[in-house]
């Protein structure tokens, strides 16, 4: 990236009629002028209609959208309970939280959350956050320092990166779901110090692969090597596991495993909004004294942390429910990738509710996105640089309340396979 050198002697910004401010802008219009137009984006609004239906605002008399492209799995965010929750908490404690948790923001239902997820997880301690990207900054910066080796799945959510970068870690990438890549980087960091921290970087479900390690061996090798895991577990929770509880639920007892930390979300499967991380009381209150990414920020929103709750209690209610559920939208999965095999399209790796049809190029992944569209689904064309280069697709996602014959009629609005992925 081309950089701003400021002129000697500059103490403050340029206005915007100054040489230097002129040198600044050009320098980033000339980077947004050779973005090229398949790798722009551009912000959408969408209404909500009747069930898994979205509006495209302001476009007249465009029919409705299927959603095939949300992370709300199990269709939490508009069920009533829900919705009731997060009204009544609002009333109750008004729309924002005010302040941080640490100065005046705590309110009753953060700490029933926290209470009830530790529980929930076989968890000693959990602690909120207002997002995702938050509280993987913060879980990060907790367990690494300019001292640890950090050993990275290659296909790691960029909020895990940047914790690493701010952390001042080495870090080290190992190839995607690759436990023997990563057992011998272990071995090496060790043999070359065996004091040094070592922390390893995964996701229980990788959001734009659909794929899933295994996470008993991969917490295996981090335990035999003495490695810290930190476990985003954002798309899993709720979807799989027992009970929705996600991969890591059962694998270890209260502070003596590898998982150090496993990192979670309410804006996907829970339907509400914010984030978490839970672990044993040791590291738990090691976040709490000195997160940075914890201790500045307004707390988490009451009604959100209400909605949460509701929707904790829906998977709750009967053990039945939460496995139902999960164990439904899996076995829906199953159809999906098997149909769109059959018919010639390279199947989705993966088994989770993420279905990633990969396509190659920018431009056929926007094509083929148009094409859906015109079919009333909406399944949005992932790029670079969420993606690598070259693997360009339409990031399909399943739905609990999709209704029945979605798949025939996607097979429909995608026409032919193509020849070659």
């Amino acid at each position: 990236m081309e950089e701003f050198q400021a002129p000697a002697g500059t103490v403050a910004l340029p206005d915007s009629g100054s040489t230097a401010s002129s040198t600044w802008r050009e320098a980033l219009k000339r980077q947004l002028d050779a973005l090229p137009l398949e790798r722009r984006r551009q912000l959408r609004v969408l209404t909500h209609g009747a069930g898994a239906q979205l509006l495209p605002d302001g476009q007249g008399d465009t029919p409705p959208l299927l959603d095939l492209a949300s992370n709300d799995y199990l269709g939490l965010s508009r069920h009533p309970e829900v919705q009731a929750a997060a009204a009544e908490e609002l009333q109750r404690s008004g729309v924002g939280a005010g302040a941080s948790r640490l100065v005046s923001g705590s309110r009753p239902v953060h700490r029933q959350l926290e209470q009830r997820l530790a529980t929930w997880l076989g968890r000693e301690r959990v602690l909120l956050f207002p997002s995702g990207f938050q509280a993987n900054l913060a879980a990060v910066g907790a367990l690494a320092n300019r001292h640890t080796l950090v050993l990275a799945d290659r296909l790691i959510h960029h909020s895990l990166l940047a914790g690493v970068k701010a952390s001042g870690a080495r870090l080290e990438r190992f190839a995607h779901n690759d436990i023997n890549d990563l057992e011998q980087r272990l071995q090496a960091a060790r043999a070359h110090n065996e004091k040094r921290r070592l922390l390893v970087l995964s996701e229980s479900l990788f959001s734009m692969e659909g794929t899933s390690p295994d996470v008993g061996v991969l917490a295996a090798c981090c335990s035999r090597h003495g490695a810290a895991l930190l476990l985003d577990e954002a798309h899993a929770l709720g979807v799989l596991g027992p009970g929705g509880r996600g991969l890591a639920w059962g694998l270890e007892g209260p502070g003596n495993g590898a998982i150090a930390l496993i990192s979670g979300t309410f804006g996907k499967a829970f339907g509400s909004g914010g984030a978490f991380l839970a672990g044993d009381a040791l590291v738990m209150e090691w976040l709490l004294q000195s997160s940075g990414p914890f201790r500045y920020t307004t707390a988490l929103a009451p009604p959100l942390a209400a909605g949460a709750l509701a929707s904790l209690d829906w998977l709750e209610t009967t053990e039945a429910r939460g496995e139902a559920a999960g164990a439904a939208l899996l076995q829906r999965a199953r159809r999906w990738r098997d149909g769109l095999e059959a018919a010639g399209w390279p199947r989705p790796p993966g088994e989770g509710p993420i279905l990633p049809l990969l396509v190659g190029s920018d431009q056929r992944a926007l094509e083929l996105q148009a094409q859906l569209e015109a079919a009333g689904l909406l399944a949005v064309a992932i790029r670079p640089p969420t993606v690598p280069e070259g693997q360009a697709r339409l990031r399909l996602v399943l739905r609990r309340d999709l209704p029945a014959g979605t798949l025939p009629r996607l097979l429909d609005a995608l026409g032919p396979a193509p020849t070659t992925p």
